[in-house]
């Protein structure tokens, strides 16, 4: 049986995206596969009031079951609003590669879906984009289209090398399709492998520092469509302190290194107005997990595992939304 959206209490992402443009920030867009993670990013967006994107990819549903997720997310919702929380939260779908796919989210209640087909050729994928535009919007549900290949692996999304976003394309895709936002290639990388070392430098104490962003087409695409909802995908600071502590603990996280925070605010303060977190959700609680096993190894009750990893991903996702994203207090 299919559900709205609107019966669930979601948005979709075109206010969000029109009020980050004019705010200068990005509405953060964190992916989750279970129930801590859904509540750490209910709690950690609600408290710091932002508006937040709840993303479910394809491996998601494959994990957790998607009947199950659905109702976890329409559970969140009214968690939210318990709490007293009124933050805008939208449900999207993550790299969605199927027309049918995006039928199937719509019809579960999702009030956004992407549909990635920039592994296509240009005209298959500007003809798979317009076919999902044409369906969700009869829904009034808002898509999200990609141009340029990011390289990484993360869920069922691998690709060996980055193609940025070709700046002459934009225009003609935006035009053509018909999407909503569009998700750009501009040297982010998914998964915590972002970089090999050779790619990057290394600052005064040690550290891998990757290369920069490439502002120069960013700015480009900008000028040729003004006032069009950008999204980042792979924007995963890999945050070091989380990395060394699953090091520390019998970790073998060699060379991981992701975007550095500055540079994820200032692609904020421009047309990105959507940057997707999933890699750092992740370390945040495989680091936690490795502590308290190592320091009570007679520890085996989920909750006292799982519940610690959950606060420090809320502590983590108040940081982000603050500091990185701007978007604290936009809610």
């Amino acid at each position: 049986m299919s559900v709205s959206y609107q019966e669930l209490g979601f948005v979709n992402t075109r206010e969000m995206f029109t009020k980050a443009f004019a705010g200068g920030y990005a509405v953060p867009a964190y992916n989750f596969n279970n129930m801590e993670q859904l509540q750490a990013i209910i709690n950690g967006c609600g408290r710091s009031n932002s508006p937040v994107i709840l993303q479910i990819s394809s491996g998601a549903r494959k994990y957790a079951d998607q009947t199950l997720l659905r109702y976890l997310a329409e559970g969140a919702v009214a968690m939210a609003r318990k709490a007293g929380y009124q933050n805008p939260i939208a449900l999207h779908l993550d790299h969605g590669n199927s027309l049918e796919l995006c039928i199937s989210c719509i019809e579960s209640g999702f009030s956004s879906v992407m549909i990635d087909g920039s592994h296509l050729p240009y005209e298959e994928n500007v003809a798979l984009t317009r076919k999902v535009v044409e369906y969700a919007h009869g829904f009034d549900v808002t898509v999200e289209g990609e141009l340029g290949v990011l390289s990484g692996i993360e869920d069922d999304v691998i690709a060996a090398r980055s193609i940025y976003t070709d700046p002459d394309l934009v225009e003609d895709f935006v035009k053509r399709t018909g999407v909503d936002s569009l998700a750009i290639s501009i040297g982010t990388s998914h998964g915590a492998y972002k970089f090999k070392p050779a790619q990057c430098s290394r600052n005064e104490k040690g550290i891998l520092v990757p290369p920069p962003l490439r502002f120069d087409i960013l700015t480009e695409i900008e000028q040729r469509i003004p006032g069009f909802a950008i999204v980042l995908h792979g924007s995963s600071s890999v945050l070091p302190e989380y990395v060394e502590i699953i090091n520390r603990y019998g970790g073998k996280l060699e060379a991981a290194v992701g975007i550095p925070a500055e540079q994820l605010r200032q692609a904020a303060k421009s047309a990105v107005c959507k940057i997707n977190i999933d890699s750092d959700g992740r370390l945040v609680m495989t680091a936690m997990i490795r502590k308290i096993f190592a320091e009570q190894p007679q520890e085996f009750d989920p909750r006292k595992y799982l519940g610690p990893a959950r606060e420090e991903l809320t502590k983590m996702i108040m940081e982000k939304n603050e500091t990185v994203l701007g978007s604290a207090g936009r809610g």
